[in-house]
């Protein structure tokens, strides 16, 4: 049934099943004993289940199934086992390539467009009850638990090896020992990593937990573990980052370093914890190390803005920001430039809230609130280091910003991140915080703006005519189009049918010269100087976007949906 109780009060008053009064009697008696005001409709006999899916189909204008009978095997084949039972829908019938599913809820939209995505069939819901689609997944699939132990059947629980430690509050026998638990955690670790996801997020909801994947840059739903194993997975997850299972009450942050029993591979995750209403929700970071070692032309840097960048790279002094929204590969695109100019002569120093990868040959300082160590005593400390070149993790405060000028005017290359929406509105941004606008001037050096944009899957990629939309919003001349080499992917096994595999970079680079500086130390507006950078040939994020769409390498849908903010 559909979980918004207001929803189906409407439609239920709407269809005559209850009058407004009855409406807030159980809204009054609900608030008291903690159901919900549709249960207690129920519990009092004033409507029935039936009587609630009946009024919800009818509302949707699909067929209700009370009872659901024989089922043909090609329908039940159209979809697979671990769907079926992650969406809790049952295929009912299959006529070419129109599937008609039963469902509970048949204003459950996101079942029905994965539906729709992962199976490329025309769906017909229909409204069945839920014991009725239990029933059928189990006669026709088999039981939820045999799919669990079919998935973890094939690993030992051996695949990983975890450093971990007591964690505080642990007993000798807690339910996150158990070898089932192992190897469903460590099936979902694994398989995160298999299919290159960035975070593995595990969410308590009333009824079930759900497990979601974010995969270059887009969560997406896999197959829910059982209900009765969340307390276990969270005490297992939680012994494996040192974190205490005693304390449900705050947030927790941890770590998990993990290697496959052969040596070759590691993992290492950054956890989260946090209390909500069904339990504590779990989101692990996973710290992908293969992008330290990227070159710029794999970041998505093209030959000319690779030049410039080799330029700036090669600056003995000066600041050098890269600013974005949180997400935006900001933090790997400075990793990858420090993995660059990682010489043997060279003395680099980070400091970084949290030090999220370790550079070998690189010393990395983690800001710690809680004794004192800030970004800004990090870098007074850092300068009597004698390094050669600084990170800093973020700009965020006046100190800091001024600590960091300094350093890049006593002889240091210093990069940094920013929060902005392009790279123009860094140089205004230092001075909002409160540095001296003759700083800034004669310190930056260059200010890179970036977005992240899915790469088109090389597998499945095929020529592709955008829409007459796609077109103007990218604002094409016909000579573009003409040359242009559009291309979308029509989904495969390899990228889970999205077209989509990995991601790449769109840049804004803004070099900042005389005219630009006098502009800057002036006080001048950020559309002046964003109008001289131009002038420069600097191109805007949605103009490198562009560039990789006529090239083949993304979608227009892509830029233009990272590039929403861009009036140019």
């Amino acid at each position: 049934m559909p979980a918004n109780d207001d929803f189906i009060l409407e439609i239920l008053i709407k269809h005559g099943l209850i009058q407004p009064s009855d409406m807030e009697d159980a809204r009054r008696a609900a608030s008291n004993n903690g159901h919900g005001p549709v249960e207690e409709l129920v519990r009092n006999g004033l409507i029935t289940s039936l009587d609630i899916l009946r009024t919800t189909a009818a509302e949707a204008g699909v067929d209700l199934v009370e009872k659901i009978e024989i089922i043909p095997e090609d329908a039940v084949n159209a979809v697979p086992k671990q769907l079926a039972y992650r969406l809790a829908v049952m295929p009912v019938h299959l006529d070419g390539r129109h599937l008609r599913v039963a469902l509970a809820d048949p204003f459950n939209f996101d079942a029905l467009d994965t539906l729709t995505k992962e199976l490329r069939f025309d769906i017909e819901p229909v409204v069945a009850p839920p014991d009725q689609i239990e029933l059928a997944l189990k006669r026709y699939y088999g039981s939820a638990s045999e799919m669990v132990n079919s998935l973890i059947g094939t690993y030992s629980g051996d695949e990983l090896q975890v450093r971990e430690k007591k964690g505080e509050g642990e007993t000798d026998h807690d339910p996150g020992d158990d070898a089932h638990i192992i190897r469903l955690v460590n099936l979902m670790i694994l398989e995160a990593h298999r299919l290159r996801a960035s975070d593995i997020h595990l969410e308590p909801l009333e009824k079930r937990v759900r497990l979601r994947y974010r995969i270059d840059g887009v969560l997406q739903v896999m197959t829910d573990p059982p209900k009765k194993l969340q307390a276990a997975m969270v005490s297992r997850l939680k012994i494996m980052s040192n974190m205490s299972i005693a304390e449900k009450r705050l947030p927790q942050d941890g770590r998990i370093q993990l290697r496959t029993a052969d040596g070759r591979t590691s993992i290492d995750l950054r956890v989260s914890t946090i209390p909500t209403n069904h339990g504590e929700s779990i989101v692990m970071r996973i710290l992908d190390k293969t992008s330290l070692v990227l070159g710029l032309p794999e970041l998505g840097f093209l030959s000319d803005d690779q030049a410039t960048m080799e330029r700036i790279l090669g600056l003995p002094d000066g600041i050098f920001l890269v600013t974005g929204p949180t997400g935006s590969g900001k933090s790997t695109t400075l990793y990858a430039c420090l993995n660059l100019i990682n010489k043997p002569d060279r003395k680099i120093i980070t400091v970084e809230d949290p030090v999220e990868y370790q550079l070998s040959g690189v010393n990395q300082v983690p800001v710690n609130m809680e004794v004192g160590m800030t970004f800004a005593a990090a870098l007074r400390a850092m300068l009597r280091q004698a390094p050669n070149i600084i990170m800093v993790g973020e700009i965020r405060d006046v100190e800091t910003a001024t600590i960091a000028i300094n350093a890049s005017l006593t002889g240091h290359l210093v990069f940094s991140t920013l929060h902005t929406n392009d790279a123009p509105s860094a140089v205004t941004r230092l001075v909002d915080i409160g540095v001296k606008q003759f700083l800034v001037a004669s310190s930056v050096r260059a200010i890179m703006a970036q977005r992240l944009v899915r790469r088109i899957c090389a597998n499945c990629t095929q020529p592709y005519e955008p829409t007459e939309t796609e077109l103007r919003a990218l604002n094409l001349k016909p000579d573009q189009i003409e040359q242009a080499n559009f291309r979308k992917g029509h989904g495969c096994d390899r990228c889970r049918n999205t077209g989509y595999k990995g991601r790449m970079g769109i840049f804004e680079v803004f070099v900042l010269d005389d005219e630009i500086r006098r502009m800057v130390n002036e006080g001048l507006s950020v559309s002046a100087i964003r109008q001289r950078a131009r002038d420069l040939g600097m191109r805007t994020l949605r103009e490198d976007g562009i560039r990789k769409v006529l090239g083949g390498m993304t979608t227009p849908d892509e830029v233009i949906t990272a590039t929403m903010g861009d009036k140019e």
